[in-house]
């Protein structure tokens, strides 16, 4: 089974598709998606006038775009100097480390804070 061929965003990740919308439609009792909305969007909020977009581009076409611009950035070297090292942060260590004031403060909870703490939670 192959999916068939397009080269357009919408046709591969906008759903829902034909038969589907079709028995979606069925379900609720409405004969189109026009009539669909005519039932349950209130007047007063619909927009009065049709969306302005751009016409539709392929995928390979939207990339070569970006490739585009990607091609604009400069990769300069960095002096921050120091020992500094451009690095991610493991959320593990975020956690555990950075984010736990244990490891950054002197302050310790006595066992009346921990309980009330412990209270609180249940």
């Amino acid at each position: 089974m192959t999916a068939p061929a397009s080269g357009t965003f919408a046709s591969r990740h906008i759903g829902p598709r034909g038969e589907e919308l079709r028995a979606m439609l069925e379900a609720v009792g409405a004969s189109s998606v026009a009539q669909l909305i005519g039932e349950v969007v209130p007047e007063d909020i619909r927009l009065q006038r049709p969306i302005e977009l751009p016409p539709a581009v392929t995928e390979a076409g939207y990339f070569r775009h970006l490739r585009d611009i990607a091609g604009r950035n400069i990769v300069s070297r960095s002096y921050i100097g120091l020992g500094y090292h451009d690095t991610i942060t493991p959320a593990v260590v975020q956690r555990n480390v950075f984010e736990n004031p244990g490891w950054y403060t002197p302050y310790t909870p006595y066992q009346a804070e921990i309980a009330q703490g412990r209270l609180e939670s249940l």
